[in-house]
């Protein structure tokens, strides 16, 4: 499988990454091994978690992604073969949130532990923290980079100013830069990351790996009214795309799975695997007939028509 290189980092990735958001939420441990094995034998290399997943669950404390990650790792092996990036900074609770060098050096030993791993593949600021300086930040994370405990760093939901910032920080005080951005975007979500962020990380050389790859699920084609938001936990997230303009997008996507002989989950990703901006869009599943789905968008390629005809029923 043909590999993209994120950023200047050095690390090459297939061209999705698996979201672990999943794991521990609406995927136990045993179905999350199973989908892991088919995930990496199908030739994929990258996982995407975070400290704090899946907190939200009642009774859970965050780390359980990364647990059951770790586990994965422990007995599947080829550790070497397999990419994983985390996040930190999100609240897990009003001691244990930021990016401050004390937090930084704290939360990372966590995050080892649990992925049971000597390294991290791509450590990310999971959002921009005003309390601390992105001096304190980026140096914290040079020392991480220096005593081998992370391979190359990313951020996650930055402004187009916070992630220039950064840039600029990281390159006057000869500092380890963020090589990848995590930003919302999808067929739907479009503008957030169009209008100023994917120059900007073009420009840089700056990987990109976007999340909501699928707009919660509606962009699967699962949900067309609101009858259908029960189908799933995440249901409740979706009824702000049900509108005109994102019944005109499934509508541009089921034409186009039609002739692909495919589903609009997979041709949704392929459009975004075709832009040239996108690294590896990330999208979670929680069974393997979704997993197959996501997969076959990495062997699907969109020729100009089909991608102008979503690029133009998607126009914002």
């Amino acid at each position: 499988m043909q590999k993209r290189k994120l950023g200047r980092s050095g690390l090459e990735v297939a061209p999705l990454a698996f979201g672990g958001n999943v794991f521990g939420w609406t995927v136990d441990e045993k179905t999350s091994f199973k989908l892991l094995d088919a995930f990496a034998d199908a030739g994929f290399n990258f996982i995407d978690t975070a400290d704090s997943y899946s907190n939200w669950v009642p009774g859970n404390q965050g780390g359980e992604s990364e647990t059951i990650i770790g586990n994965w790792l422990k007995q599947h092996g080829g550790r070497d073969k397999m990419l994983i990036g985390t996040k930190l900074g999100s609240e897990l609770s009003p001691e244990r949130k930021g990016l401050s060098r004390k937090y930084i050096q704290e939360s990372v030993e966590g995050s080892l532990r649990r992925l049971q791993t000597d390294y991290i593949d791509l450590y990310q600021s999971h959002y921009f923290d005003s309390e601390t300086p992105q001096e304190e930040t980026l140096a914290a994370y040079d020392q991480l980079i220096k005593a081998g405990k992370v391979r190359a760093i990313g951020a996650s939901n930055f402004t187009p100013e916070q992630l220039t910032q950064a840039l600029e920080i990281s390159e006057k005080n000869n500092l380890t830069r963020y090589e990848s951005l995590q930003p919302e975007y999808n067929l739907y979500d479009r503008a957030g990351f169009e209008k100023e962020l994917e120059l900007l990380c073009t420009q840089n050389q700056v990987g990109v790996i976007s999340y909501f790859a699928l707009a919660k699920g509606f962009l699967s084609g699962k949900y067309r009214s609101e009858a259908d938001l029960n189908k799933s936990p995440r249901g409740s997230g979706v009824k702000e795309y049900l509108n005109e303009r994102g019944f005109r997008i499934l509508a541009a996507l089921d034409d186009v799975a039609q002739r692909y002989n495919s589903d609009p989950a997979s041709v949704s990703l392929a459009w975004l695997i075709s832009r040239p901006s996108i690294t590896a869009p990330i999208a979670s599943a929680t069974s393997l007939k979704q997993l197959n789905s996501l997969i076959k968008a990495a062997n699907l390629n969109l020729d100009e028509a089909a991608i102008n005809q979503l690029t133009q029923a998607s126009q914002y």
